[in-house]
């Protein structure tokens, strides 16, 4: 049974939700059914950060779950669902407070890009030494 990926998983689904609530708080309060031509930079950098969460975060959990199916150390499972929970968190609040390179965008991007890259490395060598 899956035990260590449903949590990751969970937690950094409810922050996509989180993120598509904040959203919609924002078309509302800003009249806008559609697009951000005429959105404000808040309102766009919200739309911004829910659609970076719903690039990276699907495919870091497939990954995620192929290494929790192929049986790898769970200490490493915790490792890369936490750093990938910390990376997007990081993200979302740095590219929400401001448009523009932001220290939490930056490592954010970084904790993910290389959380991802090790998941895949580990995942296709685990499938190689078999």
């Amino acid at each position: 049974m899956l035990s260590i990926s449903p949590v990751y998983s969970s937690l950094l689904i409810a922050l996509i939700v989180f993120l598509a609530y904040r959203v919609t708080l924002f078309r509302r309060g800003e009249g806008i059914a559609l697009g951000d031509a005429t959105a404000s930079n808040a309102m766009k950098r919200a739309v911004r950060a829910h659609a970076n969460a719903i690039e990276n975060i699907p495919v870091s959990l497939i990954l995620l779950l192929m290494l929790e199916l192929n049986q790898l150390a769970p200490w490493l499972l915790h490792l890369f669902g936490f750093v990938l929970l910390v990376g997007r968190l990081a993200h979302a609040w740095g590219l929400s407070r401001r448009t523009g390179p932001s220290t939490g965008r930056f490592y954010g991007t970084l904790m993910t890009w290389l959380c991802l890259a090790c998941m895949l490395l580990v995942n296709i060598l685990l499938v190689l030494t078999r």
